[in-house]
């Protein structure tokens, strides 16, 4: 398990993360999601040890993280810009990682370089940006960590790399209970593979939830109407935003399937019908019912 409490950590001249807390629990996939500048980064390079907090505390299974080599050969970093020293070739760099990760495995690097399908002696540096992401990860994930900290994963990658590598990820979680934290600017992108989403602004976590209780009892509601009722006829309904648009009110609305619907028909519209929310949609109207305008955070 992961935990940071009322963690702090300043650069000259700018504060990146501010009494932030948060934790993750083992095997679950968490997404962050941020603008440029809101502390994802920071947050990674803490709790990956390479930062040291000014303030507050770091802990992964209860034990401390920087400075500690047992908990450093348990985990993974990629950087959004992964690194590379001069001129090695992915076998190269295998070479170094297996010195510094216990739990390297030959067998797992082999198999994923004939997955990946990258030449091995060629020299990193003169890869594409595509091809450099596709070898930080097959090296990531040739160290055999029980913990995962991607910054901007899938930027670079085609879409049937980012398939693949999302498709690696999740049998890894199932066959050894491994633990992800992932940032992204984009929660489309997170949305098929996160089970926790956190929105991280200011330099601390404002919003969080679990996507399986975001997505639960919440529906997109299109009524039209020959006249339409005034938005007052609706102050009985739990509705988390609501729109008109001459004859057609929009509304996203709590509860069951069947009673949303039973409720709604009791308006008399000429046309109802339920249309299928977006992760992306759910946790914006969930911001706008914690009081948060999400055009004012980027």
């Amino acid at each position: 398990m992961i935990q940071a409490v009322s963690v702090s950590k300043s650069f000259p001249g700018v504060k990146a993360l501010d009494n932030l807390s948060c934790s993750v629990k083992k095997g679950s996939i968490y997404g962050l999601i941020g603008s440029n500048g809101s502390g994802k980064s920071t947050l990674l390079r803490l709790l990956s040890g390479i930062y040291k907090p000014d303030s507050g505390l770091i802990r992964i299974d209860d034990k401390p993280v920087f400075e500690n080599i047992y908990n450093k050969g348990r985990t993974f970093f990629l950087s959004d810009d992964p690194f590379v020293i001069s001129n090695y070739s992915i076998k190269d760099m295998a070479r170094y990682y297996k010195i510094f990760y216990p739990n390297w495995s030959d067998e797992r690097f082999n198999e994923l370089l004939n997955i990946f399908k990258l030449p091995p002696k060629r020299p990193i540096k003169n890869f594409s940006k595509g091809m450099q992401k596709q070898a930080a990860i097959l090296l990531g994930m040739a160290t055999r960590p029980d913990y995962y900290f991607f910054d901007e994963t899938f930027d670079g990658l085609d879409p049937v790399m980012r398939h693949l590598v999302k498709r690696l990820l999740m049998e890894e979680i199932a066959e050894r209970e491994v633990t992800v934290l992932m940032t992204s600017h984009n929660l489309r992108e997170l949305e098929d593979m996160c089970d926790h989403i956190g929105l991280l602004h200011g330099g601390h976590i404002i919003f969080e939830r679990d996507i399986d209780d975001m997505r639960l009892g919440v529906h997109k509601i299109q009524m039209a109407f020959k006249e339409p009722p005034a938005k007052d006829a609706f102050k009985d309904v739990e509705y988390m935003h609501f729109e008109q648009r001459g004859s057609v009110t929009l509304m996203i609305v709590r509860g069951s399937e069947n009673e949303v619907m039973e409720r709604m028909k009791a308006f008399n519209p000429v046309i109802l019908e339920i249309i299928p929310l977006t992760l992306e949609e759910v946790f914006i109207y969930e911001m706008e019912v914690a009081g948060y305008d999400l055009e004012n955070l980027q």
